[in-house]
């Protein structure tokens, strides 16, 4: 089993992803045992053998100063992997996270960030050749507590107007925090559920509309 393409790259239509035994994902044919792109995009291997070609309009690529909502997926010595909803994994180092110094022998990086931890995060560096890394040491940034992710398709948008964010938070009495990677979060305050404000959402995303 050979990858050609490196994870994030970008591809052209008819050209070979990987050799061996993997299992096929949008974007993507097969020849006997050769992998292909079938469009312009952006190569994705799932952890679980799945390739993948993400159509560049159709998908995240990040930007520095973006705030973006993650999921932690991998820890390692001392960052974190982090799945930003693109063919693209983000790096949360250590030292972007608090600004103490720590002793990396003395503490478990779980104690801080762990394995399905979702975080809102800004991207502070990122070009087409290494992966983007991120911050959360400022305001508004870090571990999500409490709340619900909604994630959304390609073809929904995610364009609320401020007002819309206004009427959400004093009425159904919650917060909203919207990513650039088409992720929104959903915060619960005052002991309020928040099960009227993600059907709001939801109906003005489907329409694709704004007030």
């Amino acid at each position: 089993m050979v990858i050609l393409k490196k994870n994030g790259s970008l591809v052209f239509p008819h050209s070979i992803l990987a050799e061996g035994s993997y299992k096929v994902g949008p974007g993507v044919y097969r020849e006997e045992n050769k992998y292909f792109s079938s469009l312009l995009g952006f190569f994705k291997k799932s952890n679980d053998n799945i390739l993948s070609v993400l159509p560049i309009k159709s998908t995240y690529i990040p930007s520095v100063g973006d705030i973006v909502i993650g999921k932690i997926i991998e820890i390692g010595i001392s960052s974190w992997i982090v799945d930003i909803n693109s063919p693209y994994n983000a790096i949360l180092q250590l030292s972007e996270t608090i600004s103490r110094p720590i002793d990396l022998a003395k503490i478990d990086l779980r104690e801080i960030l762990n394995l399905g931890d979702i975080i809102v995060a800004k991207v502070i560096v990122f070009d087409l050749t290494r992966d983007p890394l991120l911050t959360i040491k400022e305001s508004k940034l870090g571990r999500v507590r409490e709340g619900y992710m909604l994630e959304f398709s390609k073809n929904e948008s995610l364009n609320l107007y401020e007002r819309n964010i206004k009427e959400i938070i004093e009425k159904l009495k919650c917060n909203i925090v919207i990513g650039k990677n088409k992720r929104l979060l959903i915060i619960p305050k005052e002991g309020k559920t928040v099960l009227n404000a993600i059907k709001y959402v939801i109906r003005n995303v489907k329409r694709g509309r704004s007030k």
